[in-house]
């Protein structure tokens, strides 16, 4: 829920919409405006009190008691890690049901992070292809004590590589390889074709 979508208010608001379509976490972040990928530079934070009191506000505003609310911070480029870790322990003080450490550097940073708060719900993400953490394999997170682990360009980049040579090979004349993608066949089974048109077929319209 980005960073609550303004001040205590609208967290309260931002919670109990969510909460009506259904949805059962979030995360809550102390970025300031102007906003930022995580592992981007310049990044700001608001002051720890004024995130304390979102989380505060959205732990307030929930209707379920298992309404997952994770808190994330982003202070440890701009602050420093001790500043991040303090935040995690402000934040789930708060309420917080977990938290969210944007931008862990080494592996160093990673351990630490676990061996303070691997016993609770802890979250991290990962940016192959630049990002600021090392890219690990999800057991190794798992047994650092990270519960939650995020790859949000794992895809994207992937996907994003091959528009370009698909791209590139129209415009150069070529055809696809096997290599580079799937056939009809292989595309009706990845979107389980055959059972739609089974369903099509069973309940007509």
């Amino acid at each position: 829920a980005d960073d609550g979508y303004g001040d205590a208010k609208s967290v309260t608001r931002t919670i109990r919409e969510y909460e009506a379509m259904g949805v059962s976490a979030i995360f809550i972040e102390d970025q300031a405006a102007p906003k930022k990928c995580g592992h981007m530079e310049g990044k700001k934070v608001i002051e720890q009190k004024s995130m304390v009191h979102k989380i505060e506000a959205a732990c307030a505003a929930r209707e379920n008691p298992e309404f997952f609310i994770l808190a994330r911070t982003d202070a440890i480029e701009p602050h420093g890690l001790r500043d991040a870790l303090k935040r995690g322990e402000a934040y789930l003080k708060a309420g917080a049901d977990g938290v969210y450490f944007e931008g862990p550097t080494d592996l160093k940073q990673l351990e630490k992070i676990g061996k303070e708060f691997g016993k609770l719900p802890l979250a991290v993400s990962v940016l192959e292809g630049g990002g600021k953490t090392p890219w690990l394999p999800p057991k190794q997170f798992f047994e650092l004590g990270f519960s939650m682990i995020l790859y949000p360009t794992s895809i994207l980049f992937r996907m994003a590589k091959a528009i370009e040579r698909g791209a590139s090979d129209l415009k150069n004349g070529h055809p696809m390889s096997s290599v580079d993608g799937v056939d009809m066949k292989q595309f009706e089974e990845i979107l389980s074709l055959k059972f739609w048109a089974q369903m099509e077929k069973k309940f007509p319209v």
